[in-house]
């Protein structure tokens, strides 16, 4: 039997070496009965990573690599790498080493006993604290909000069988959201807790940007919520402020040359409302973009190039 490895990359010439040597090492030591492949799909790093991927290619069959024409973001790269994999199951797995290579013997001796999906949930992160706090906040609210039950702290690193990679092969999405998926279609997976590593070497492509597409994707992927928020928000408005309309022209027939209104309210009212309108067309924005992209179903990635694989596969 063999498990497949897949390893998003994105500048990580300081870790691409090492995080495989310590994977060779725990399939020698904890997992000697099972074949294995390291699927390096590298979202044209702009560092030396696919130099050190071509080396470790050389030396070892059993590792493989995906080189993409462009940057096809944090989405669709290892996705597409979970979909070219060939093991009786397949691992997500970060190069960074924050996902603890310990972890995935036990995952596997979970699936050995017939669990399909496993997903590896962060109970505590060395990562900065407030930015563990404001992921809470946002899972807590996504998952108010979603027409799924969304998993809280889940970054994409588990073990999927071949029967759930299958499925996702059948999905044909052009934006694949992993996290919303097994909770879509795989709401009987496992959960197990660890606690998130720093990084060994290199920054983290992660900023402002990045996390807030992750957001909006889950955000317009999975709920109804924000229109129907601005419905319900903008019928209320409009209610409150006819009935102040109405309030200030009894108060201004009653007291006609006492009641001076003035125009501060007309101003207040004018940026309010501006802004207000604002918001929710940027809101509406978001899900027509992603209803756009869908639309054009375009292919997940390009590739350049593909190392070590013994047929040639048709890009998705």
């Amino acid at each position: 039997m063999k498990i497949s490895m897949v390893i998003p990359c994105y500048n990580e010439e300081g870790n691409v070496i090492p995080i495989c040597n310590a994977l060779k090492e725990m399939f020698a030591k904890d997992l000697p009965k099972y074949e294995y492949e390291i699927i390096l799909i590298d979202n044209k790093s702009k560092d030396k990573t696919r130099e050190r991927i071509r080396s470790l290619c050389e030396n070892d069959s059993c590792i493989k690599a995906i080189f993409n024409i462009k940057n096809f973001g944090q989405f669709n790269s290892p996705f597409y790498g979970l979909l070219q994999s060939s093991g009786d199951c397949t691992i997500h797995f970060c190069a960074d080493f924050q996902d603890p290579v310990e972890m995935i013997p036990i995952m596997v001796r979970e699936w050995e006993k017939g669990h399909k999906v496993i997903s590896m949930i962060k109970t505590s992160s060395k990562e900065n604290k407030v930015m563990y706090f404001l992921r809470s906040i946002y899972y807590k609210l996504i998952k108010k909000m979603s027409t799924e039950n969304q998993i809280e702290h889940f970054t994409g690193f588990g073990l999927y069988d071949k029967s759930f990679i299958e499925i996702l092969r059948n999905l044909n999405d052009p934006i694949p959201f992993l996290r919303g998926l097994v909770a879509e279609y795989a709401p009987d997976h496992l959960e197990i807790k660890y606690e998130q590593q720093l990084r060994k070497a290199g920054r983290s492509s992660n900023n402002f940007f990045s996390l807030y597409d992750a957001a909006m994707l889950s955000f317009t992927s999975y709920t109804k919520g924000g229109l129907r928020i601005a419905t319900f928000f903008g019928f209320t408005v409009s209610l409150i402020s006819f009935l102040i309309a109405i309030v200030y022209l009894i108060l201004k027939i009653m007291f006609w040359n006492d009641f001076i209104a003035g125009n501060i309210p007309i101003l207040m009212g004018v940026f309010f409302f501006g802004g207000l309108q604002l918001f929710f067309i940027g809101l509406l924005g978001e899900y027509i973009i992603s209803m756009n992209t869908r639309i054009m179903d375009r292919p997940l990635v390009i590739e350049e190039e593909r190392i070590n694989f013994k047929e040639n596969k048709e890009n998705n």
